[in-house]
């Protein structure tokens, strides 16, 4: 591992001043070699800028990321949301369909298939909590339905609470043939090791790639047509005989969707890129985000800093978690605000859950100044 991993950040430590920067995923913090990708994406005079090459090279990381059987089978966008709204878009029509998720999914995700319940759609959610028995509660749904759609995260947006790479082989072996089932990756991959081999042959898979772009790896022989589809997916150029279907490109390229700026892309294959040099791939930087993550649970258990107690921490098992450090509180906006604005110290909330995020970019002296600062209040 690099002497000193924070190395790679110092653009952003120079940027953050005296502030912290625990924000959980929402925008993640990104190397020094992501600004100066960034910059040469500007000057490319390429008539693409570049996009062809941007996407062969993220399929290509992802796909070693997630173990997935072939690159070719990934596509690209800029956000996370317009491939969840595609693969929607391959819902049987003529009938409503049936989907089971959790009730702890990503708030773009949960408002689209709420916006599907308006039209009909029968969305069963599976509480996350408690959650020893989660993994039971959501394979005996599996099982007894007949779902059109299967969606589950990764890594949960509220709870921070982690499925396991076996769970989701065994959900996608247990869903219905026929049936979607779809893996909200976005705060797993690239953060820590996952193995999603034993789920690639049925499952799809979304994923971040940095802040500003999105991939979906799709499972091999997929059929599915879109009906919200691009020029990217065209496999005839725009060449279509007047009443001739609509074709699609093979692979993941027939969930591409219309144009978009490669410089996200090329950022985060830059930034991994970095990343790699200083030996710190997922399981390098995983490792540190738990040491971290340890010093935190063990100072929040020596005594309670006000309203944060370990006590309201969704679990105290490392191993059952993300990159995050999620505690219930009701006023979890409010506690957020004062945090940025009064203690210098960038966290967020989601609902009545208070964030901390961890990665590579903190060291056990951002873990000591955080708390220094939390003995501070009231003083």
């Amino acid at each position: 591992m690099s002497a000193d991993p924070k190395a790679a950040f110092s653009r952003l430590r120079a940027a953050m001043g005296t502030r912290l920067h625990f924000g959980a995923h929402a925008r993640p913090p990104e190397p020094d070699a992501a600004r100066e990708e960034a910059l040469r994406a500007w000057d490319d005079p390429s008539p693409d800028r570049g996009g062809a090459a941007a996407r062969a090279a993220a399929r290509e990381r992802a796909a070693g990321l997630l173990r997935w059987p072939d690159p070719a089978l990934i596509a690209a966008a800029s956000t996370a949301h317009e491939l969840l709204a595609r693969l929607l878009s391959c819902l049987p029509v003529g009938r409503d369909p049936r989907v089971l998720t959790t009730e702890s999914e990503a708030r773009d995700s949960a408002r689209l298939l709420a916006r599907l319940e308006e039209d009909g759609a029968r969305v069963e959610r599976v509480l996350v909590e408690p959650f020893g028995t989660f993994a039971d509660r959501l394979l005996s749904a599996a099982r007894s339905g007949a779902h059109d759609l299967i969606l589950v995260s990764h890594v949960f947006d509220d709870t921070g609470l982690r499925v396991r790479d076996d769970l989701l082989a065994a959900l996608a072996a247990r869903a219905p043939l026929g049936a979607i089932v779809a893996v909200d990756g976005r705060h797993a991959m690239g953060f820590f090791p996952v193995d999603l081999s034993g789920a690639a042959e049925r499952a799809f898979y979304l994923a971040r790639a940095g802040p500003d772009a999105a991939l979906l790896a799709a499972p091999p022989g997929c059929p599915l047509r879109p009906l919200d589809t691009g020029v990217l997916a065209d496999p005839d150029g725009g060449v279509r005989a007047p009443a001739a279907p609509v074709g699609y490109a093979p692979m993941g390229a027939r969930f591409q969707g219309g144009d978009f700026d490669p410089a996200p892309l090329r950022r985060w294959t830059a930034g991994l890129e970095q990343l790699s040099r200083a030996r710190l791939g997922p399981r390098e930087v995983d490792a540190r985000v738990r040491a971290l993550q340890e010093i935190f649970v063990r100072r929040l258990a020596e005594r309670p800093r006000g309203p944060l107690d370990v006590s309201r921490l969704a679990s105290l098992d490392l191993r059952e978690v993300g990159h995050f450090l999620s505690l219930r509180h009701p006023e979890a906006a409010r506690l957020s605000r004062f945090l940025v604005d009064d203690l210098g110290v960038l966290v967020d909330a989601v609902g009545d859950r208070l964030r901390f995020g961890f990665g590579p970019h903190l060291d056990e002296a951002d873990v000591d100044e955080l708390f220094r600062r939390l003995d501070g209040v009231g003083s």
